[in-house]
């Protein structure tokens, strides 16, 4: 099957999205977040919002398609391996390396965490227990923060592969040929009725708080999409009708979105229960409908080799690891400046593009052995490697770090 340039496109742009979205963080009201400008706007929350609904459901929808591309025949064992090392390794490695700026900037900027970045680490990494809400994880003693996705995948992987004889089994079979094989109004409904359905009986009850073991609302749903984007990734079926329906489905979803801001708008603290259905209602008909949209207009407008495409793609995995710790930072070092807003903006900006581009170009991918820490196959990978041995490349250093945190608590 030839390459989905699309789909490698869709991927590059779903996290080029995110960096942009992390550095609105530091800016919009009333919206919490690992370290806040002064220059707050509450005009950024209706954008905000627009792109929070679905920006992780995109890429877990993608995840779950690149797991369709990847997984071979026969090859559960080595799939497995493989990804275990693509997504624990540098899991691990972010967890002790990318991601402690990001506590020691919030720490310091809540009054918790004294100044000196490596008298932090020196305490960070006996994973003893803060002074509360010192930064966001305070209770483990250390944070994943951005690096999450990571670990959830990783589980969703295990998980499929879990399903495969259930996927792969007649009944499984005929529900994947009933989901790729819907048409029109049922394409554009339907998917969204697992999505609301979690969002009335879990939601309630599972609070997104970024733990794993109790998230299972956000779990319900990513796994669901995940996949949603394994079914769908082969099928020309349903590629053929996303195309057909872009511009419908892209119509439905503003209209959607503009229904649903309306409906939530200057709510007080309780209301009916009518009232709270009809906005979720709204909200996962507009987040499957925009994804439905944004796959149709990808397939339309992105399947061709664009020449900046393979080393972009190849970029996204360092970019997303680092880029998050240099917003922060650079936040950081620009606060005590008061700069305008538009002028520290710019440069949040700049320079986390810069950093991630001048670290990944001339750094990480030119480092044999940073390669594998950030997500990128080593000089020397071949396809004989053991797949016990990829196993242990990322298997064994996490293990060794969750049982490190375990026996400090």
């Amino acid at each position: 099957m030839n390459r989905r340039h699309d789909i490698d496109a869709l991927r590059v742009l779903a996290f080029a999205c995110l960096i942009l979205y992390h550095v609105g963080m530091l800016y919009v009201a009333d919206w919490g977040w690992h370290i806040k400008s002064s220059h707050l706007s509450e005009g950024l929350q209706l954008p905000m919002l627009f792109v929070n609904r679905w920006r992780m459901d995109l890429i877990f929808l993608i995840s779950g398609m690149a797991a369709a591309f990847l997984l071979k025949p026969g090859q559960i064992g080595r799939f497995l391996a493989a990804r275990s090392a693509r997504l624990l390794l540098p899991l691990t490695f972010g967890i002790l390396v990318v991601v402690p700026v990001q506590p020691y900037v919030q720490g310091v900027t809540n009054g918790v965490v004294e100044p000196g970045f490596l008298a932090f680490l020196a305490e960070y990494y006996t994973a003893r227990r803060w002074p509360e809400n010192a930064f966001d994880g305070w209770q483990h003693g250390y944070t994943w923060n951005h690096l999450w996705y990571l670990a959830y995948l990783w589980v969703y992987t295990l998980a499929l592969a879990a399903l495969l004889p259930l996927l792969r089994s007649r009944a499984g079979q005929r529900l994947c040929a009933g989901f790729v094989g819907l048409r029109g109004a049922a394409l554009l409904i339907l998917p969204a009725l697992p999505l609301l359905f979690y969002s009335l009986t879990l939601q309630p009850l599972f609070p997104d708080n970024g733990d794993f073991i109790h998230d299972w609302y956000r779990n319900a749903v990513y796994f669901t999409v995940f996949l949603y984007g394994f079914v769908i990734a082969r099928d020309d079926g349903f590629w053929a009708e996303a195309l057909r329906l872009r511009r419908v489905a892209l119509g439905l979803a503003l209209g959607l979105f503009a229904v649903y801001t309306y409906v939530r708008h200057g709510l007080p603290e309780t209301i009916p229960y009518w009232h709270e259905a009809l906005i979720v209602t709204l909200r996962n008909a507009y987040v499957w409908t925009m994804l439905l949209a944004i796959l149709g207009w990808a397939h339309a407008l992105l399947n061709r080799p664009f020449a900046w495409l393979p080393r972009a793609n190849e970029a996204v995995y360092p970019w997303y690891m680092l880029h998050q710790s240099l917003i922060v930072l650079i936040a950081y070092w620009l606060a005590p400046l008061r700069l305008g807003a538009a002028a520290e903006c710019a440069l949040v900006v700049a320079g986390t593009v810069a950093g991630c581009h001048l670290l990944h170009e001339y750094v990480i991918r030119r480092t044999g052995w940073l390669r594998p820490l950030f997500g990128l196959k080593s000089a020397a990978e071949t396809r004989e490697t053991p797949a016990l041995r990829l196993a242990a490349y990322g298997v064994v250093p996490f293990a060794a770090l969750v049982i490190f945190v375990v026996s400090q608590s």
